[in-house]
Parts: C-alpha cells; sequence; structure tokens
C-alpha cells in the first residue's frame, strides 16, 4: 500500500498506523508528493509502481476550495479548487489506467462529498465535487471492458483529529452541538473508519458488480432522494 501526504512528519504517522493495524505481511509506502502538480502525481505513481510491482487499487482523496459568493469568488479560488481537487483526480486516474490494464482490472475510488451531490458547502468545493462524481460515472462507463471499477464515495461530516470538523468542535462546542442536534441524525459527527470501510469495501472483490455509483457515507444526513 502506498499513501501520500506533503509533510513527512504526519505521513510518517499515517503509515506507522497502518503497519500496526495491518494483518500479514502488509507494506506501506509513504511517499512526500504535492498532487495539486503533475510532477507530484508522476512521481506518486511512478514510484508506486516501481515499488510495489503495479498497481491495483487507486484511491483520489484530496480536495481544498475557498471563496465564498459567484460575485467574490476570484479567478485565482476556482483555479485553486480544480487543482487542489478534480485535476488530481483526473491526472491520477489517466496514469493508474494503464498500470490496471496491463494486471487485468483494478478498482478507482473517489472521495467526493454530499456536497457534490446536492447544493451545500462552499459554492467551488460543490463544483469540484460535483465533477469528481460525474467522473467517475464517465470513467466507470469507458473502463468496465478493462475490468476496471469505478466509484465515488459521498462522505457527510466526519470529525477526526487535525479536521476542520474537529477543530470546530474544539473552538465553539456549543454551536457544534446544536449543529449536530440540527443536522445529523444519528446525534454524532461520522468517523474516518466508516468511510474507510465502505472504500475497502468498493475496492475489494466483495464488490465486483458495482460500479459508477455514488455511494453516501453520511448517517442520512444529506437530503437527496438518490
Amino acid at each position: 500500500m502506498a499513501i501520500c501526504a506533503r509533510g513527512k512528519e504526519r505521513l510518517d504517522d499515517a503509515a506507522a498506523e497502518l503497519r500496526q493495524a495491518a494483518t500479514g505481511a502488509a507494506r506501506v509506502l509513504p511517499l512526500v508528493a504535492d498532487v495539486s502538480t503533475v510532477d507530484g502525481v508522476e512521481h506518486l505513481i511512478s514510484a508506486t509502481t516501481q515499488e510495489l510491482g503495479g498497481l491495483d487499487i487507486l484511491v483520489n482523496n484530496v480536495g481544498l476550495a475557498r471563496g465564498s459568493t459567484i460575485v467574490d469568488t476570484t479567478d485565482a479560488e476556482w483555479e485553486e479548487a480544480l487543482n487542489q481537487t478534480l485535476l488530481p483526480a483526473v491526472r491520477a486516474s489517466r496514469l493508474a489506467v494503464p498500470q490496471m490494464r496491463r494486471r487485468g482490472g483494478g478498482s478507482i475510488v473517489m472521495i467526493a462529498s454530499i456536497w457534490g451531490r446536492e447544493s451545500g458547502g462552499r459554492m467551488t468545493y460543490n463544483a469540484v465535487k460535483a465533477a469528481e462524481i460525474s467522473l467517475a460515472k464517465s470513467m466507470a462507463q469507458q473502463l468496465a471492458r478493462d475490468n476496471i471499477r469505478v466509484n465515488s464515495v459521498a462522505p457527510g461530516s466526519i470529525s477526526f483529529a487535525g479536521g476542520s470538523w474537529h477543530r470546530r468542535q474544539q473552538e465553539d462546542p456549543k454551536g457544534m452541538a446544536e449543529f449536530v442536534m440540527r443536522e445529523l441524525p444519528f446525534g454524532r459527527f461520522g468517523k474516518a473508519e466508516e468511510v474507510g470501510a465502505v472504500v475497502a469495501f468498493l475496492a475489494s472483490p466483495a464488490a465486483s458488480w458495482i460500479s459508477g455509483v455514488c455511494l453516501p457515507v453520511d448517517g442520512c444526513q444529506s437530503r437527496s432522494n438518490i
């Protein structure tokens, strides 16, 4: 398994956690890479295939979007949203697909958001996450004959140490408690492990007949009927 991040310290911490949780002789390859750049994505895919002997599963999990209203959001903020979220998924998938074809198939999972399925969140984030869901659907239809499955996952509000929701819980516990009561039917935030379990399922042979879907993992937070 290869994982990447911009910063080495947190990357090494994540790799240590994965090694501790892994069973058997699973290998964890931490790679420092900025996947918002062409060079960063190329380094990630090439180092993974060289060090691990191939590539069977790709999880596109990166996202950042700033800005506010249509009038006040600048071109630079729109370009940042594309470079930090959509284009890394496009570039990584483009490089991963030939590797998967050589191995007879594979699985690609996009980490999107409930705010890619319906209105909500920042406008720029809404747009790029919707684009990721659409990209996954298009790729799924293109790549089915190569035995490559492509799906997207739409998490709701997930709290984990170091994340934005966790920070808000520390800064405004009363406001966050009200948010939970108002927006989260189960009365709590989701956990990263709950998203990870769904990604592992979609990437596994147990999901062999699932491709082109967007699966919400949100504890019934979203309002969409589909």
